[in-house]
C-alpha cells in the first residue's frame, strides 16, 4: 500500500524528476540511523551494490518519464503485473527452481488482466512500463542475493546513497538546485520515508523467502493504486481497466501462494 501511495504522489507532482531525487534522499537520510545501527556489510556485496544502484537508477529514470506521458492506472498494473512473472521466469530459468500449475494459471490471469488494462492496440505509455517491470525483475533478483552479505537496512541506505545522489547531480548539472528545493516538501518527505520503510521489509523478506513470492506479494498494491488513481488524480478508469487490475492481482496471488 505504501509504495502505491508514494506512485500516487509522483504521479501527481509538479516536477517528478525533482520529486524522485528528493524521495531518495530523504529516505537516505531517514534510514541512517537505523542503518549504522544495524550496520552489517562484508566484502561480497559489492557487486550486487553497483547492479541495483544501477538498475535503481533506471527504474527512477523510467518511472519518472512514464509518468510524464501516461496515466497512473495504466502505468502501475503495467508495470507491477508484469515484474511477479519476470521474476518467477527469472527464478525458473537462472536458479532452477520449478513452477507449479497454479503459478503458471497465475502468470495467465496476469496476462489477461494487462490485457484488460492496456486494452487491444492503445495504452499509451505500456511499453516503458513493461520495461520498467523488467527492471524491477532484474534489481529484485540482484538484491535476493545481496542481502545475503549484508543487512537489508544497510544494503538499502547505500543503494540510496548512490542512487539519489547521481539522480540528483543530474538533476542540477542540467537545471540547478531550483528543481529540487521546489519538490522538498511535506509530501516528498513522506514519500522518502515509506519507501525507505517499505523496501527495508522487501529486502528483510527476500532473506526468508523466495523472489518471486515476495515480488508477488508486494504487488498487491496495483488495486490501491487503480483506486488512488480515481479519488486522488481524476483519471477516467473504465470498468475493463478495473477488472484487469483485479485480474491482475488474483494473478499475482496465484503465483505467491
Amino acid at each position: 500500500m505504501i509504495h502505491a501511495v508514494w506512485n500516487t504522489l509522483l504521479a501527481g507532482a509538479r516536477d517528478s524528476q525533482a520529486f524522485a531525487a528528493v524521495v531518495l534522499l530523504v529516505g537516505a537520510v531517514a534510514g541512517a540511523p537505523v542503518a549504522v545501527a544495524y550496520w552489517r556489510l562484508d566484502d561480497g556485496v559489492w557487486p550486487y551494490l553497483v547492479a541495483t544502484s544501477a538498475l535503481e537508477l533506471a527504474y527512477f529514470a523510467l518511472l519518472t518519464f512514464a509518468y510524464s506521458r501516461a496515466e497512473l492506472s495504466v502505468v502501475y498494473p503495467l508495470a507491477r503485473g508484469h515484474e511477479p512473472v519476470l521474476v518467477l521466469v527469472g527464478a525458473v530459468a537462472f536458479t532452477g527452481a520449478g513452477a507449479t500449475p497454479r503459478q503458471v494459471a497465475g502468470v495467465l490471469t496476469v496476462g489477461v488482466g494487462i490485457l484488460l488494462v492496456r486494452g487491444v492496440g492503445r495504452g499509451r505509455g505500456a511499453l516503458v512500463a513493461v520495461t520498467i517491470a523488467c527492471t524491477i525483475a532484474a534489481y529484485t533478483l540482484v538484491d535476493k542475493r545481496g542481502v545475503v552479505h549484508a543487512s537489508p537496512v544497510a544494503y538499502l541506505e547505500l543503494m540510496s546513497v548512490f542512487t539519489g545522489g547521481a539522480y540528483a547531480a543530474a538533476i542540477v548539472l542540467r537545471r540547478g538546485l531550483a528543481p529540487l528545493r521546489a519538490e522538498l516538501a511535506w509530501r516528498s518527505v513522506v514519500a522518502g520515508i515509506g519507501t525507505f520503510a517499505a523496501y527495508g521489509c522487501v529486502l528483510g523478506a527476500l532473506q526468508l523467502a523466495s523472489a518471486a513470492s515476495v515480488a508477488a506479494v508486494r504487488e498487491s498494491g496495483v488495486l490501491v493504486a487503480t483506486v488512488l488513481a480515481v479519488v486522488v488524480l481524476r483519471e477516467r478508469v473504465t470498468a475493463w481497466r478495473a477488472a484487469g487490475a483485479v485480474a491482475v492481482v488474483i494473478g499475482i496471488a496465484l503465483i505467491s501462494l
